[in-house]
């Protein structure tokens, strides 16, 4: 990727590869395998995405329930519905239902954020008594189904994961087309993929979400204006690109509030506010909801991550086997999550977690940086980090932050490796779509925070 003196990112091809490198993805599990190709997310239809709740049920697209009214002798304090959304992100779904019912945005619980072009379920809440409204709500794109009163809320995270039924197109035909595909679905189930964050963290047309947060920890406001406002990429529409560049040519607020899209209300809502308020960057940047200020700083944790685990790998280290100074996490018998009991693989020990990663009862896990993490406790890890932050001339104590205050900064682990549960072909069949071409479905599901996007990475390339 180079940069142009207009400031315009410019990547050299264009493609999900190219964007990928930018956030830190630099690798795949597959890469010794043969390339099947093809494409993803053509329709609507082609992404179906479920949520798991933490009992292990899938929603149901079409569920509903049958009619339900609030108690008070139960204590009913919320209510609890499906939102079926098609082509929205689920900021979007949730401010126009915030709009047309009149409620400010902390009214509304979500446990998990689903892809934009897709079709998707989730479960969602709002605090009093809504069971009208939402029966009787019209949006396009957005259904409400399985209404119902309940005494707690949805909480941030509180699902398990989702189910993906996903259709992989514009494949070329061949004879040991099904054999490869069987390969890959072997190879996945039995040693998973990196368990990169990607690129919907990001963003897969102006992949800026890390560098914004970066600015904002490094408490460069104007700086980060400028890059959520003005910085154009080359992947991202024409509409935008020209509105930005104009922006970016004149400086001119008032012309930029009329010409830029309505669909771009962040970027019209911060310059309004410098059109009232001239040179009050902090402020302007703050009129952003305080959910998207906080994903915009996790976005910056989540590059760290990602640099890590490529530079893991470009050192030559497995990402499947341990070695000296890897941590390794027990997971829990109930749900298979990460716990907090782990262990440095090195020691007396290693030959019963070695056992407890072949069983599925372990795995490696790299540290979320955050304002609690040790780095003394993660040995292999601490030099990649300060190689890392040397490179990009990053100050080791940037999450030091009054911004990350708050117990969402604090740090976590992660695996390193996500398997899938159930990876299986549901079809192979002619593409509609593509004369002479076929077209493969797919049905898996991936825990709360893995990436879809990254299994089929590893199969189309």
């Amino acid at each position: 990727m180079s940069k142009l003196e207009t400031d315009t990112y410019s990547f050299r091809e264009n493609n999900e590869i190219d964007v990928e490198r930018f956030v830190g993805i630099q690798t795949f599990a597959t890469h010794h395998m043969g390339v099947i190709g093809g494409e993803y997310k053509k329709e609507f239809k082609d992404f179906i995405v479920r949520e798991i709740d933490k009992n292990g049920k899938i929603l149901d697209i079409k569920e509903d329930s049958s009619a339900h009214s609030f108690s008070k002798e139960l204590k009913d304090r919320y209510t609890t519905f499906n939102l079926i959304k098609i082509n929205k992100d689920t900021f979007e779904a949730i401010r126009k239902i915030r709009k047309v019912l009149q409620i400010p945005y902390n009214l509304i619980k979500y446990s998990g954020l689903k892809d934009k072009f897709s079709i998707s379920v989730q479960k969602i809440s709002i605090k009093g008594d809504y069971i009208e409204k939402l029966r009787n709500l019209k949006i396009k794109n957005i259904f409400i189904r399985n209404i119902i009163p309940s005494k707690k809320p949805v909480k941030l995270g509180s699902h398990w994961g989702n189910n993906f039924t996903i259709v992989l197109r514009n494949i070329k035909d061949d004879k040991n087309l099904r054999n490869k595909i069987e390969e890959y679905i072997k190879f996945l189930n039995n040693f998973g993929f990196p368990n990169y964050f990607g690129l919907q963290r990001f963003g897969k047309y102006r992949p800026n979400s890390h560098i914004v947060g970066r600015c904002l920890l490094e408490g460069n406001f104007k700086k980060a204006f400028e890059e959520f406002v003005s910085t154009t990429y080359s992947t991202e529409s024409m509409e935008s690109k020209l509105a930005r560049r104009e922006f970016r040519k004149t400086g001119n607020l008032e012309k930029a509030y009329k010409e830029f899209p309505n669909r771009l209300n962040y970027e019209k809502n911060i310059i309004h506010h410098l059109i009232e308020n001239p040179e009050d960057y902090e402020g302007s940047i703050n009129t952003l909801p305080s959910d998207l200020k906080k994903l915009l700083i996790s976005s910056f944790q989540s590059y760290l991550f990602n640099k890590m685990l490529s530079k893991r790998v470009e050192k030559g280290f497995s990402l499947f086997k341990p070695m000296k100074g890897d941590v390794i996490s027990i997971l829990d018998d109930y749900n298979g999550n990460l716990t907090q009991v782990k262990y440095i693989y090195g020691n007396s020990y290693d030959s019963y977690l070695k056992k407890a990663l072949n069983l599925n009862r372990a795995t490696i896990v790299f540290p979320i940086i955050g304002t609690n993490t040790n780095l003394d406790e993660f040995p292999s890890v601490k030099l990649l980090f300060e190689e890392i932050i040397k490179e990009e001339g990053i100050d080791k104590h940037i999450l030091t932050n009054k911004l990350v205050n708050g117990q969402e900064f604090k740090g976590s682990i992660r695996a390193i490796i996500v398997k899938p549960t159930a990876l299986k072909v549901l079809e192979l069949a002619d593409d509609d779509l593509n004369l002479g071409k076929k077209k493969i479905k797919f049905e898996f599901s991936l825990q709360k925070g893995t990436y879809a996007t990254m299994l089929i990475r590893e199969i189309i390339k």
